[in-house]
Parts: structure tokens; sequence; C-alpha cells
């Protein structure tokens, strides 16, 4: 039966072109090697070498058996470095911060993916609010956090992206408004308001903020998305909520993009302060490859 040694000795014997010195690199006797040698030509049923003037010269055929022998130890070389380079990702924790959308829609099915490549490593999976997100981020209590619109210049791992909408009872004025005319964020924010937050500090409040603008008259705040839709159906005011979180049953309601688009992404974002572990950088580049 032939084995690795039978390989490397046919790739030893053709780089040294003698037996004697093959012998001396794979750490056989010359008697061991000549019999390994004479194996393996038995085993193929053909011959590899002709011996002359004590230097052993490759036939045809061994000539493309050396080539192939040379490809199959280079291919075990690597195994073993990504074996060697894997060792670090058998055990490990990530602790990781998220706010609940994305913890309870997103992640899950990308961990179950995670789990599935490094069985090893556990993720430690935190929801609070964005902002602190931010905090745990910055205390480097956390390995990595869910961060809503991260700068260019944080290396970030995009989960997705979305735009935020009008969420108006079926039967109100403004929803005789079509898709493409949509409807302004100013006249949004004098409707009687359910402001929803999901448990984020950024949501309508601040949004209007950021465009110099106030909601007039919020009848109730809730933190469930699915709550701010109920009560818009019921017809206590209208909303403004990510396009990701629309529920597939829309009865009673009408969905209505700004006229002026307000995008919203979010990713995942490693700790500053210190270089990503290694099984970080794995889940990062899982992400990466999408």
């Amino acid at each position: 039966m032939m084995n690795l040694m039978h390989w490397r000795m046919l790739v030893a014997v053709a780089d040294t072109g003698t037996i004697t010195r093959a012998a001396e690199r794979v750490g056989m006797t010359q008697s061991g090697a000549s019999q390994a040698l004479a194996q393996l030509e038995d085993n193929l049923g053909v011959q590899l070498f002709v011996r002359e003037n004590r230097q052993a010269l490759p036939t045809a055929v061994g000539e493309q058996v050396i080539e192939q022998a040379r490809l199959m130890l280079a291919a075990l070389q690597n195994i073993r470095e990504i074996a060697d380079a894997s060792r670090d990702l058998l055990r490990g924790t990530i602790r990781l911060a998220s706010f609940p959308m994305v913890l309870a829609t997103f992640l899950p099915p990308l961990l179950r993916r995670f789990k599935q490549l490094y069985p090893g490593i556990q993720v430690v999976a935190l929801e609070v609010s964005d902002d602190e997100v931010e905090a745990l981020l910055d205390a480097r209590l956390v390995d990595a956090g869910v961060v809503l619109n991260p700068a260019p210049q944080r290396s970030a791992g995009l989960l997705g992206r979305d735009t935020w909408v009008a969420v108006l009872p079926a039967g109100h004025a403004l929803a005789r408004r079509g898709q493409e005319q949509g409807v302004d964020l100013q006249e949004l924010v004098r409707e009687p308001f359910v402001l929803a937050t999901g448990g984020c500090s950024t949501n309508a409040r601040s949004l209007a903020a950021d465009a110099g603008l106030a909601l007039a008259d919020v009848r109730v705040e809730v933190r469930e998305w699915s709550s701010a839709f109920t009560l818009v159906r019921e017809q206590v005011g209208v909303t403004l909520v990510p396009q990701l979180t629309l529920p597939e049953q829309r009865h009673g309601l009408c969905v209505l993009p700004l006229s002026v688009p307000i995008p919203r992404s979010f990713a995942l974002v490693p700790a500053e302060g210190s270089a990503p572990s290694p099984a970080l950088r794995a889940l990062l580049e899982m992400l990466d490859a999408g």
C-alpha cells in the first residue's frame, strides 16, 4: 500500500538524482528507500526511474507522476497551514451589543451560520439602545456593536440598509398622496403622532430635530414597532418608522415614502483601541463575504 512516505521519497529522488541522497533527505536508510521506490513502481505497474551511473533518471511516465506528486504534497502543506491558522479559532468568546430590531431579526441567522462554521466560539449578545452600544464600545466592554449610520472611517461589516417611511391610517388625508409624491417631513410632524422608538434614541423625534423641526403633538410613545402600527390603525396618529420594521399585513395602513428620503444603515463595528481578536475577524470576514 502506498503512503505519504512513498510520495515524499519519489520527489526526493527526482530532486537529488540519487536514492542515497533522497534517503538522507527523508530520513530513511538506503535499503529502505530502495524498497519504498520499488513498492511504488510495483503498485503503479510502471517504471518511474532508470538507473544510469548511480543516477536515478525519471522516465516519461515518471516525470508525469512526479509532477502530480509535487501538487499533492503542496496541497497537503496548504491543508496543514490552514489547520495551523485556525487553531486560535477553536475556542473564544465574542461580546456583541445590538439594539433590539437587529438582534431579533438580522443577527440570529448570521450567528447560526457563524456557529456552524466555528462551533467552538461563543457569541454573547447584549440587547441595548443605540446610544448604549456606543457607550459600551467606547468603554471596550464589548468586542463589537451594531451601530446606526457608522462613519465611513470606522471599520464596519454592513448588516443592512433601508429608509424611514411614513405610516398613516388608511383613511388619512395625506394617504391620498401617491408613492411618487410621498409626504414631506414638515407636514408629517404637524400631525398627531405615535412615536415609536424601537428601543433607540434615533427615532422620529431625533430625525425631526436634525431637520430643525419638532413633533407638534405626540399622543403616545411606544417601544415596539408592532404597537405603533396597531395604534395607527386605530387612528390615534401617524408614525415614522424604518422600512424594515413594516409588518407583512398592512390592512388599515398607508405607507408612504418621505419626499426627501432619510436613509439608514446599520453595521457591526469593532471596538477601537486594539486589534480585533481572531474570532471577531472571522465574524467580520464572514459578513464581508456575504
